[in-house]
């Protein structure tokens, strides 16, 4: 009996490729209303800042395209990856539909964010659905996967490496904070995320043997809703408060460098500690780094050995 065509369905937010993109993209996260000018300055302003583009177009492709290869033993195979982003083209739904037109008979979800929520993952997943069709393929996801050894691992090696940054002298009293995106606090109730986030942290921090630890959330939207804190700010100028001068930020929820990474903290943090008088730096991304790419293959693997 043949093998099942199997294909991936690797999913993340999507950016903009040129500034001219931006009206367009903002649109699109706003469900189709037009951002204001002064809305639309304010994101063109962030990206000019970071040199005028995201990387994270680029970054996922290879991403999706090094997951490919470690699935399929370092070249072409069975396997087809496919890519979809949420905002941007290609979008999720025309991912979808490449997928059903191939004839893919079983494939795996997994979105580039590690841990879940109804918000973000799980809309992912309801856009996946959305588009099957009733011939479509069988299609397993992968809700999280912040608690797999090796990711943890990674990540701890990545805050290790980080803290070899600060003088020796001080290491041991480096105040590390794990981030990742808030999210609006009423999407929240009775979603796992932030307790998926604290335990991410949990676990990284004693496989990296930390004596000092925070959480804190970043990024949160310029809108009238209640977002899930403390910011990140925040937390930087209570730690001067108490009169510590080294921070290290690992944002174990975010995968690449991205707006979030390379403004929100990049700048605008290192700006505010930099007028607090804090030494402040931050981890590595995994980006398309060989043993992460390796790793999520090693997911999306068992994933297609588990029952349905």
């Amino acid at each position: 009996m043949a093998a099942r065509k199997q294909g991936v369905l690797v999913m993340d937010y999507g950016t903009p490729k040129t500034l001219d993109e931006v009206p367009a993209y903002y649109t699109h996260i706003r469900h189709g209303h037009p951002p204001t000018q002064e809305q639309l300055d304010e994101l063109v302003g962030r990206y000019q800042a970071i040199g005028g583009r995201s990387p994270l177009n680029d970054i996922t492709d290879r991403q999706a395209e090094g997951i490919g290869r470690a699935l399929n033993g370092g070249g072409e195979g069975p396997v087809k990856v496919y890519l979809g982003h949420k905002h941007a083209s290609p979008f999720i739904e025309d991912a979808v539909e490449r997928m059903q037109d191939d004839g893919v008979e079983q494939a795996v979800a997994l979105v580039l964010a590690p841990h879940y929520a109804r918000m973000s993952v799980g809309d992912y997943f309801a856009r996946v659905r959305g588009r099957l069709r009733p011939d479509g393929p069988e299609v397993r996801y992968i809700e999280s996967w912040y608690q797999e050894p090796d990711f943890v691992h990674f990540l701890a090696e990545r805050v290790k490496d980080a803290l070899k940054g600060f003088p020796a002298e001080d290491r041991d009293e480096v105040r590390v904070v794990f981030s990742a995106h808030s999210l609006p606090v009423k999407a929240l109730q009775g979603d796992p995320y932030p307790e998926q986030l604290h335990h991410s942290g949990d676990l990284i921090a004693k496989e990296a043997g930390l004596r000092h630890w925070l959480f804190a959330w970043q990024s949160a939207g310029r809108t009238d809703a209640e977002w899930i804190g403390p910011d990140i700010r925040d937390v930087i100028k209570e730690l001067r408060r108490e009169g510590q001068e080294n921070i290290l930020v690992c944002p174990a929820g975010f995968v690449a460098d991205h707006l979030e990474v390379l403004y929100d903290l990049d700048i605008e943090a290192q700006a505010l500690a930099r007028d607090l008088d804090v030494r402040l730096a931050r981890t590595e991304s995994p980006n398309d780094d060989e043993r992460f790419t390796a790793l999520l293959a090693d997911v999306v693997r068992r994933r297609f050995g588990e029952p349905s």
